[in-house]
């Protein structure tokens, strides 16, 4: 059984010793995980505000279940925790990536006890990924689940599943202080049978369908621990059938070749860090495989949340995982704790069958074989099912993976998109895969002019182009998904990196369309131009890119046919290129012109846009869910805001203040003011207790928009 905790704990931001003999919680706040030890700004932030020593603090009573064994059990605490019982240091973890148990001992059952949580988050720890300069915060907090696991004295310990493309199942098992008595009962599709305990189960030629990327089906695994014919524990997990390796030609997944086509993912949000809920971590992996057309991720640079990769599985997104670090290295002790993070990361993750890969390197570092001798060794003791890499950002680098994954940022605009195998690798076996790519290389804010913006296109055509031609390479990821805070020695002067193809809030820059169009899911037709001259030196619109997965484009000024274009050759080794409007310089200037361009697909028109010049201003605002649910904490739902004209063209010029106000039970996760930024905004509301609640939005003192909430219970 599990009982989540996450409603039950106060919070201070230092440590007092005294705080082991008395706690008085009215000097404390009452907060609700996932929890950040700070919110922060969306710009100018300093990043010593959460860079501290705080204490967490919740009460026990376990009297009703002295017959069990108990575990108190954090899922992600940043980033150092020493757990105190009854003032007893208890327990100690170094990792703010990775989850851990605290058994609770017998002899505390008979009272009410006293939980304290000593987390340090300074970034000056010995442990991954500190030690260096890191490019992306790493705030603080308890902020994901924390819950009391709940066991009979007999219980399954651990659960390794393995299921194959053959359809064949196996099952590697521990337990604790199973009796002679019991027996194992497994369920799983057509199977359903009891067996005499043992440590290996294999079934073969089950009734399934395989996983995969374009059908990723999942079947309930559950196992059950029988005393007398009595349930006395459940172990339950969603299994998908699937084969991985690779070879030179790249990875496969069930025996057929994929070409990855991916984007990097940090588990940041605006003003919270990473203490975002289930819902939240669930919306970015159905971003990237939905609205961006994409078939993989890689979570930058550490373990993501389990909300996030049971999302992945869900939908057919593949994952590739790595331990948490940034190009740093430190003394035997921190090499230790990345060991132990292999460890963890494994354990924890092996189960979901959207990941394929892990990543055993610290990103970005030199070679050491010594230690990456012990972690690729160690990962594949845990796991001979998946491949392994780790990524690198130097050439004929030690190769002790499965696969040379590297980070190639040779694409300057005007040159070629990627290296040649030859120059990366003198390796003629393993697969070759790009883990990053643009970025930092072209920051690209959303509200920078439109050639600005244009050329963040082309450079992410470039690459995706050359990685499809390449037939040396296994795919690519870009860096990256979203923008996202970062320190002083990166990113912009706001400590924010724009190196997103969306921004922090998940708003579209223009390059994600080429990402989008990729897909056949939907119809995509975005153009990157308002085709205002004002945009262009000596007044010559150019470079007018219309991003679709349609076979051609007509255009109309003033509803007269100008001509139909074709998707350009340059990039066509893309799935859908995207397509230029040549520059015909009699179309701009002197009048004022209204254009419509129609996307045909077969010869049938299948979506057009307007455009037209600025006559009256509309907000485009979407909440994600009006329906939120209090489960085991808040939920939180996410709006963005969008500009637009009286025929939906995107105003990327307005900067206006935007009003917040909330009633009823939600709250607003940040400020109540906030300025659009390029034409777009976002924020989060999260909610309180069950029942209802509403956002108005005011613009120049005047109602835009009312969402209606309703909070509901399981």
């Amino acid at each position: 059984m599990r009982k989540y905790l996450n409603d039950s704990w106060y919070f201070k931001d230092n440590f007092k010793t005294e705080y082991f003999n008395n706690v008085n919680v009215s000097e404390f706040v009452k907060i609700r995980i996932p929890h950040t030890v700070k919110e922060i700004p969306l710009n100018y932030v300093n990043n010593t505000d959460y860079q501290m020593l705080s204490t967490y603090y919740t009460e026990l009573d376990l009297s009703d279940y002295k017959d069990k064994e108990c575990y108190l059990c954090f899922d992600g605490n940043a980033h150092y925790s020493d757990v105190f019982i009854n003032g007893q240091l208890t327990a100690t973890h170094k990792s703010g990536y990775t989850g851990f148990k605290v058994h609770i001992d017998d002899k505390y059952k008979n009272d009410i006890i006293k939980i304290i949580v000593r987390l340090n988050s300074y970034e000056t720890l010995n442990i991954p990924p500190f030690g260096n300069v890191i490019d992306y915060l790493t705030y603080g907090g308890i902020y994901r689940d924390t819950y009391l696991e709940i066991k009979n004295k007999s219980f399954i310990k651990d659960v390794f599943v393995k299921a194959d493309m053959d359809k064949t199942l196996t099952l590697d098992m521990t337990y604790h202080n199973t009796k002679p008595n019991q027996k194992i009962k497994i369920s799983i599709s057509d199977i359903s049978e009891t067996f005499e305990i043992k440590d290996k189960y294999s079934f073969k030629d089950l009734n399934v369908n395989l996983w995969s990327i374009d059908s990723p089906n999942l079947y309930t695994l559950t196992i059950e621990l029988l005393e007398d014919g009595n349930i006395i524990d459940i172990y339950s997990v969603n299994v998908g059938f699937r084969s991985i390796r690779s070879d030179i030609n790249g990875i496969y997944i069930n025996n057929e070749l994929i070409k990855i086509r991916g984007l990097n993912r940090h588990q940041s949000f605006a003003y919270v860090g990473y203490a975002m809920p289930s819902r939240v971590q669930k919306l970015d992996a159905k971003i990237l495989k939905y609205e961006l057309g994409l078939n993989a991720v890689r979570t930058s640079h550490y373990p993501n949340s389990q909300d996030f990769i049971d999302e992945c599985d869900r939908i057919g997104l593949l994952v590739f995982t790595e331990i948490p670090g940034w190009q740093y290295i430190g003394d035997a002790d921190w090499q230790d704790i990345a060991v132990e993070n292999v460890r963890e990361m494994v354990l924890q993750y092996r189960n979901h069958p959207s990941i394929f890969m892990w990543g055993v390197r610290i990103n970005e570092s030199d070679d050491n074989h010594d230690l990456y001798t012990r972690t690729n060794n160690l990962a594949r003791e845990l796991d001979d099912t998946r491949l392994i890499g780790g990524v690198r950002c130097i050439e004929n680098s030690e190769i002790l993976e499965d696969v040379y994954t590297m980070n190639d940022f040779i694409h300057k605009g005007d040159n070629e998109g990627i290296r040649p195998r030859h120059k990366i690798t003198n390796d003629t076996e393993k697969a070759l895969l790009i883990t990053e790519y643009c970025g930092h290389m072209y920051p690209t804010k959303i509200f920078d002019d439109e050639i600005h913006r244009t050329n963040h296109i082309k450079r992410h055509c470039k690459v995706l182009n050359d990685v499809n031609k390449s037939t040396e390479h296994a795919g690519s990821f870009g860096w990256c998904m979203a923008d996202y805070n970062t320190h002083k020695d990166f990113g912009s002067g706001d400590q924010i990196c724009y190196h997103g193809v969306l921004d922090i809030f998940r708003n579209k820059k223009n390059a994600a369309y080429i990402y989008a169009s990729q897909s056949d899911s939907r119809d995509i037709l975005e153009i990157n131009s308002s085709m205002d001259i004002g945009e262009y030196p000596a007044a010559i619109v150019k470079d007018i890119i219309v991003m679709t997965n349609c076979d051609k484009i007509a255009l109309y000024k003033n509803n007269e046919f100008i001509n139909e274009f074709y998707p350009c050759e340059e990039y066509k080794y893309l799935k859908h290129p995207p397509i230029f409007i040549e520059n015909t310089v009699s179309w701009w200037g002197g009048n004022t012109y209204d254009y419509t361009i129609k996307g045909f697909k077969n010869n049938q028109v299948v979506k057009e846009i307007k455009i037209e010049k600025f006559k009256e201003l509309f907000f485009k605002i979407n909440t994600d869910t009006q329906i939120l649910t209090e489960d085991k904490s808040y939920d939180v739902a996410s709006v963005t805001i969008e500009a637009v004209n009286q025929v939906n063209n995107h105003l990327s010029y307005f900067n206006e203040p935007i009003v917040i106000e909330t009633s009823g039970n939600i709250e607003l996760i940040g400020p109540n003011i906030i300025s659009l930024k390029g034409g777009f905004g976002g924020f989060y509301i999260r909610s309180s207790e069950a029942g209802k609640g509403k956002v108005k939005l005011y613009y120049n003192n005047n109602i835009i928009k009312e969402l209606d909430y309703e909070i509901k219970t399981p």
